[in-house]
């Protein structure tokens, strides 16, 4: 017998904790190496954690939903064994009126917990989640009377654990605990607003000029560089040019301490079925439009897909969150701290506004710094904007450092 320990990878400095998901193998079955055996969910991301080796997986340490730590040994896999032998030596310590379980689909605790309130049998409840396993809207529907099982019209439901067609049947409650990305978003929104002084400032731009450069480059650039070029390359151009002009928006507090960043690590907000995530553009400074358009399509297919790694999402001087993918029309964005300031972009619309004493129709978009009023004035916000501002009504001068 060789045993190889499955331990808990080394976690980032900022996470002390992580929570083991579903696993992805049962004890006795065998494993291939690099096979993702469980996922791991910490406040950033969720990490695959491969097989060290072929072999079989002999004993599962830690349960699924546990909290584990950095170098945890959660698991052992025997190189030499063969699948199915890994369960006998576990099978000689139950007694004969345990072995009947094994044939019980696997429950999950918050199922587990509702079903004994409500007197039911588990083991007659078909399971619909992962290999099997009962979960509490498989109780819920098990404990619905006849009358209640009439089909409804199909809703477009979000990601699990919410299950809308049985949330809305009759008057129900379902409570579904938080990711840790969720509580690790909530504390630091909190945190955000308890500690720093935040003021928001507002402006509006005309998007024509940068919409007219996108029409008639975009067919030549696609094919250069093999990749659509968006907005959002523009608004990280335009926030580094006014960055450059306004360092103490680049700046953060620490303690007593201003400490003035001389690198533009731009956060780009980005929405992941777990949550809001916020990669980061290191150097964005350096990259090309391309380089800005690529990387920030990459962050959103990894977001949606939890494959954004910890290191990606540490860190970050200033971030850009654009509300207008979703409709946005106007909001008060929140810091993500320690950073001092965050931009927030809406969707452009068609507006009646004034040119040289006309009323003309221009596609608008209205922008709004939230910054921390703490080391960042009024007069230096403004400024700050203003500066976006003129940039992207006249895009030539981000080409030309202006």
């Amino acid at each position: 017998m060789a045993i190889i320990e499955v331990k808990v990878p080394q976690l980032s400095e900022s996470v002390s904790e992580a929570t083991l998901l579903d696993w992805h193998k049962k004890e006795g079955e065998s494993v291939a190496r690099d096979e993702n055996l469980i996922d791991i969910e910490t406040d950033k991301v969720v990490l695959e954690l491969p097989a060290p080796a072929d072999g079989v997986l002999v004993r599962i340490m830690k349960k699924a939903r546990e909290s584990v730590g950095s170098g945890d040994v959660i698991a052992q896999i025997d190189t030499e064994a063969k699948a199915g032998a890994a369960a006998a030596p576990a099978a000689k310590k139950e007694t004969s009126a345990e072995k009947p379980k094994a044939a019980q689909p696997p429950v999950m605790p918050a199922a587990q917990k509702l079903a004994a309130e409500r007197g039911i049998d588990t083991s007659k409840v078909q399971g619909s989640g992962r290999d099997g396993r009962v979960t509490k809207g498989d109780v819920l529907e098990a404990a619905k009377p006849p009358a209640q099982s009439q089909p409804r019209p199909a809703l477009q439901q979000p990601a699990p654990p919410i299950n809308l067609e049985q949330l809305l049947a009759g008057r129900p409650e379902q409570r579904v605990p938080m990711s840790r990305l969720r509580q690790r978003v909530a504390e630091r929104l909190v945190q955000s607003q308890s500690t720093a002084a935040i003021l928001t400032t507002f402006n509006e731009v005309n998007m024509q000029p940068v919409m007219e450069m996108r029409k008639k480059y975009q067919e030549r650039f696609e094919k250069e560089h093999g990749t659509r070029l968006g907005f959002m390359s523009f608004f990280v151009k335009a926030a580094v040019h006014a960055l450059k002009r306004f360092p103490v928006v680049n700046a953060s507090i620490d303690g007593a301490d201003i400490v003035y960043h001389g690198y533009f690590d731009i956060g780009i907000a980005v929405g992941s079925p777990r949550g809001l995530v916020v990669p980061i553009l290191r150097d964005a400074d350096r990259m090309s439009f391309a380089e800005i358009e690529k990387t920030i399509g990459e962050f959103g297919k990894r977001a949606q897909d939890g494959k954004l790694t910890l290191e990606e999402l540490i860190g970050g001087t200033f971030s850009i969150s654009n509300g207008g993918v979703f409709g946005s029309m106007l909001s008060t964005p929140i810091i993500n701290p320690p950073q001092s300031a965050i931009l927030g972009v809406h969707a452009t619309k068609d507006r009646p506004v004034a040119e040289n004493g006309q009323v003309v129709i221009r596609p608008m978009n209205y922008l709004a710094l939230s910054y921390d009023h703490r080391i960042i004035d009024g007069r230096e916000a403004v400024l700050f904007l203003v500066a976006i501002k003129e940039a992207l009504e006249d895009p030539a001068r981000l080409i030309l450092e202006l």
